[in-house]
């Protein structure tokens, strides 16, 4: 049964477990290094090895893209074409916009805004195979005009390679593990290297784009799924139960946490959580989460539940209502009232599921069109916005020592 604590005890749910990237990167580092040195030779035989590929190359062609995209009902593609447009639509609201304003007589400031060349979307299909993880990754690339756009997944899931037809994706590979992520990291004869690598995966997934950060852009390293709600007295603890049971059954490193300062909505929740799991198929991978990682944290007030929610920084975050928002300071994707089930967030409503995980949501929001462009500032001085701009240029050139700077400044300004 799911831990019920004092606030107290909150640091002891609230001590995330420390990925195991030492180990991982231990097993990672000589993958990289061949698939660098040997190229497609090496990334053939990790793939025939770990993701079982029987074929000459891991690209898949376009009409099995095609043929993938006939066995989708007429269902699958309804929810497909609702929740990609709302996912494009939100990524325009989010994509950086030019800008450009006359700051002072002669001088001009912007900024243009240029997508990346080639970006590559890794998309898990282990335990559960995730259409959801491809619009997610893909519509904000198309959105930023980025003219190379890479899918690649371990198996060939028919929802998978159906739903980049559908998305009009061509470039897909089957490919998974630390070799995928090498191969777009460096390119290969056959493999682009990629700009920006992005996507959910494993720990060696995540090892490998830990490592290769800064040889190539990622968008961040994930760790194990979580979501912290955030309960008052008129809950309904049928609701919250469910809510914390569609994060338990990612995966049994996943953990779903309430703080709520009413004991009847704890008990309420705590009971609902058997009952719920005695019908739910996920069931053994849900009950592993809420055993080992999961709890119920009673706290003194809702003030105390936002404190804590802060320190936590959880990649979901859901709160009663907006009166909470200001003071939160630190989530991936925030869930405002009770029908805001995380859910919808994952699939439909908009707003990219890819999210920091482990604290990072410290550090930044969830991936985002802004993660597939450049902004790029610009400037434009007359010559006599610079004599104006000159003293204070010039001072702080020979300050830093830098003559040649000065003197590129005088010798527009005599005569």
């Amino acid at each position: 049964m799911i831990s019920i604590l004092p606030s107290t005890d909150a640091w002891r749910i609230l001590e995330r477990k420390a990925a195991r990237f030492a180990e991982a990167e231990g097993i990672v580092r000589p993958i990289l290094k061949a698939v660098r040195e040997r190229g497609d030779r090496a990334l053939l035989e990790y793939a025939r090895k770990f993701d079982k590929l029987d074929r000459k190359s891991p690209a898949v062609p376009l009409g099995e893209l095609q043929a993938a995209a006939r066995q989708l009902s007429p269902e699958f593609r309804d929810a497909i074409k609702k929740a990609s447009g709302n996912i494009r639509a939100f990524a325009r609201l989010q994509l950086p916009r030019p800008k450009s304003k006359q700051m002072a007589p002669g001088l001009r400031l912007g900024q243009v805004v240029r997508p990346l060349d080639t970006v590559a979307a890794y998309i898990p299909a282990g335990r559960y195979p995730l259409p959801s993880t491809l619009m997610m990754t893909v519509v904000p690339a198309q959105v930023a005009g980025v003219p190379n756009i890479c899918v690649t997944t371990p198996r060939p899931v028919p929802e998978i390679l159906g739903t980049a037809e559908l998305l009009k994706v061509t470039n897909v590979f089957l490919l998974g593990g630390a070799h995928a992520i090498a191969a777009f990291a460096y390119g290969t004869e056959t493999m682009p290297r990629a700009d920006r690598i992005v996507g959910p995966g494993n720990i060696y997934v995540a090892a490998a784009k830990k490592l290769l950060a800064g040889e190539v852009g990622i968008d961040f390293i994930a760790g194990p799924t979580e979501i912290l709600i955030i309960a008052a007295d008129d809950a309904d603890p049928k609701w919250i139960a469910a809510d914390m049971l569609a994060q338990a059954e990612h995966d049994t490193d996943a953990s779903a946490i309430l703080l709520t300062h009413s004991k009847r909505v704890t008990a309420a929740v705590a009971r609902e959580i058997e009952r719920q799991l005695e019908s739910l198929p996920t069931a053994p991978t849900a009950r592993v989460a809420i055993d080992r990682n999961s709890a119920i944290i009673l706290v003194k007030s809702l003030d105390e539940a936002v404190e804590i929610s802060n320190q936590f920084a959880p990649e979901h975050l859901s709160i009663p209502d907006g009166s909470l928002l200001p003071a939160i300071q630190h989530a991936g994707s925030i869930f405002i009232g009770p029908a805001s089930t995380e859910a919808a967030g994952d699939y439909a409503s908009g707003p990219n599921h890819v999210l920091p995980t482990s604290g990072a949501a410290r550090l930044r929001g969830g991936l985002s069109a802004a993660d597939y462009v450049k902004v790029i500032s610009t400037q434009e001085l007359s010559l006599k916005a610079l004599a104006g701009l000159a003293p204070s240029i010039t001072t702080l050139a020979r300050a830093e020592g830098l003559e040649a700077h000065a003197r590129s400044v005088e010798a527009r300004n005599r005569g």
